[in-house]
C-alpha cells in the first residue's frame, strides 16, 4: 500500500528517470533533424539544448508554471484570511510558508509548484476563493501542502517544461519536413527517405509520447495528497465538499493548458474532460471517485 514516505521516496526517483528519459529523447530527436538537414551541428545543439533545459526544468519550472498560469503573487494585506490560513496549516504541517498566489479566473481551481519545501508556492484562483467556505478552503490548501510535504511538485513542475519542450520540437520537426527545410542538395536514396519518414512518425508521436509522460505522473498522487490532506484538517467533509463545488462548475479556465494541467486540484479544461475518450488522458483520477474515497475514508 501507498504511503507518504513511499510516495516520497518514488517521486525522487521518478524525477531523475523523467529528466534522464528526457535527455536520452531529445538528443534522439537532435539525431533525427541532423539527419534530416544533413548537418551535424544540430545534434551538438540538441544536446546543449537538453541539459539546458533539465538545468532550467530544476531550478526554474515553478517560475514558469505560475507564469504561464498568469499567477500574481498575493500580499497578506490584500489577501488576510486566505494569507493567515495558509500560514496556520503550514505550521500544522511542519513545512515552511510557501509564497502564495492568486490568479483572476472565475473556474474554481489551485495548484502547488515549487522544486522542494523550502521554494515553494500555492496558487489559487479568484473563482475558488469566491465560493468556498473557510473549511473548504483549509480542505484545498491541505490538499496542496500535502503535494509540497510528499514531494509532489518538483517531479510535476519539471514536466511543464519539458514535456511543452518536446512538443514544440516535434511541430518544428513536422515544420521542416513539410515546408521544405531539407537539405536538396543529397541524393534522394531509399535510406533519405527512410530518415524523412522516421522523422514524420517521430514528430506525430512525440506529443502522444509527451501525454503519457503526463499519465506516468501516477494519478495515485492525488488520492494520497486528499488523504495526506485531512490528516492536517481532521475534517474529510471539508476537501470533499470543495471537490463537489469545483467539479460543478464546467468552464474551462481562461488560461488552460496541457503544460500544466496536471498540477492542478482539478483539470482546468472543464467538463469536456470527464467523458469519452479524453477520460483516458486525464491527468487527475475523477471527481466523484475521489470525494467517495474522503466520504467512505476508503483511501
Amino acid at each position: 500500500m501507498a504511503t507518504i514516505y513511499t510516495n516520497i521516496y518514488s517521486n525522487t526517483r521518478k524525477t531523475w528517470l523523467l529528466m534522464t528519459t528526457f535527455l536520452v529523447l531529445v538528443i534522439f530527436l537532435g539525431y533525427i533533424f541532423s539527419l534530416v538537414l544533413n548537418s551535424p551541428v544540430v545534434l551538438y545543439i540538441a544536446v546543449a539544448i537538453s541539459l539546458l533545459m533539465n538545468f532550467s526544468g530544476y531550478w526554474f519550472s515553478d517560475k514558469i508554471a505560475l507564469s504561464l498560469s498568469g499567477a500574481k503573487q498575493a500580499s497578506r494585506e490584500e489577501y488576510f484570511e486566505f494569507y493567515n490560513l495558509v500560514e496556520n496549516l503550514s505550521i500544522t504541517a511542519g513545512l515552511p510558508m510557501p509564497k502564495i498566489y492568486v490568479i483572476e479566473d472565475k473556474a474554481p481551481n489551485a495548484f502547488a509548484t515549487g522544486r522542494d519545501k523550502d521554494h515553494s508556492s500555492v496558487a489559487v484562483t479568484s473563482g475558488l476563493l469566491s465560493i468556498l467556505n473557510k473549511k473548504e478552503l483549509e480542505g484545498v490548501v491541505a490538499h496542496e501542502l500535502s503535494h509540497i510535504g510528499n514531494r509532489d511538485i518538483l517531479l510535476s513542475s519539471i514536466v511543464v517544461v519539458l514535456v511543452g519542450f518536446v512538443s514544440i520540437a516535434s511541430d518544428l520537426l513536422v515544420r521542416i519536413l513539410f515546408w521544405g527545410g531539407r537539405d536538396n542538395s543529397r541524393e534522394d536514396t531509399g535510406a533519405g527517405a527512410l530518415v524523412t519518414i522516421a522523422g514524420v512518425v517521430l514528430a506525430i508521436f512525440a506529443p502522444i509520447f509527451a501525454s503519457l509522460i503526463h499519465l506516468a505522473i501516477s494519478r495515485k498522487r492525488e488520492f494520497l495528497a486528499d488523504a495526506s490532506g485531512v490528516l492536517l484538517t481532521r475534517y474529510p467533509e471539508g476537501l470533499a465538499s470543495a471537490l463537489e463545488k469545483i467539479g460543478s462548475y464546467s468552464g474551462p479556465m481562461v488560461r488552460a493548458s496541457g503544460a500544466t494541467a496536471h498540477l492542478f486540484i482539478s483539470s482546468p479544461f472543464g467538463a469536456k474532460m470527464n467523458s469519452g475518450i479524453s477520460r483516458l488522458f486525464m491527468t487527475h483520477p475523477p471527481i466523484e471517485e475521489r470525494i467517495k474515497a474522503l466520504r467512505e475514508k476508503s483511501f
